[in-house]
């Protein structure tokens, strides 16, 4: 009688997973999307935007106790330049909505933003004339992340939504890559 053998695999966090496939431990990649959206979801730079008492709350995620950077977002930045995720912490006022859009227009693409806390996403308590009532007002928000304060916990889990929203993207052409260039160079022709 012929024995038959069954393989086992099981997932733990070393092993990567590239697109839910995986055989035996080793990657294998079926498209450019998902090896760039891999890496790009696991390399989440967030700029710091911290506007009240929610801006204590998301420092606490950089601590030991927490540790954002299991996740790969650990480097803060501070110039919109180098970062691609915005966390707006707190309640944002009409005088800062300006200098919000203006930040988060300075970003380069792709660009995601987090909301963090009740006045963040809604306002909150201040439902007046110098707050804003949402910060989707002023810019697109991918995630909101509910609380007075949120807890540091709340907004790792905010990150992991956002990782698995990037990790769903598809780039539709090769231009939105920017890896290609799709002209060739011209040269000066000199007389």
């Amino acid at each position: 009688m012929p024995k038959r053998i069954e393989t086992l695999v099981m997932h733990d966090s070393s092993t990567p997973v590239l697109g839910d496939t995986m055989k035996g431990g080793s990657v294998v990649v079926t498209t450019l999307d998902t090896l760039i959206n891999q890496a790009r979801s696991n390399a989440l730079w967030p700029l710091t935007f911290g506007l009240a008492c929610c801006a204590i709350e998301m420092m606490c995620t950089v601590a030991a106790r927490f540790d954002l950077a299991r996740f790969g977002s650990e480097a803060f930045r501070a110039t919109p330049r180098q970062a691609d995720v915005m966390i707006i912490a707190g309640r944002l006022s009409k005088k800062m909505a300006p200098v919000l859009r203006q930040i988060y227009d300075q970003m380069p693409e792709p660009k995601w933003v987090i909301s963090m806390g009740a006045c963040a996403s809604s306002g909150g308590v201040y439902n007046n004339y110098a707050i804003v009532q949402g910060a989707d007002q002023v810019v697109p928000v991918d995630v909101y992340v509910p609380g007075c304060p949120p807890s540091p916990d709340a907004l790792m889990y905010a990150v992991i939504k956002l990782q698995n929203k990037v990790k769903r993207q598809s780039m539709r052409t090769t231009k939105q890559l920017n890896l290609i260039e799709l002209k060739p160079r011209s040269f000066e022709e000199t007389a």
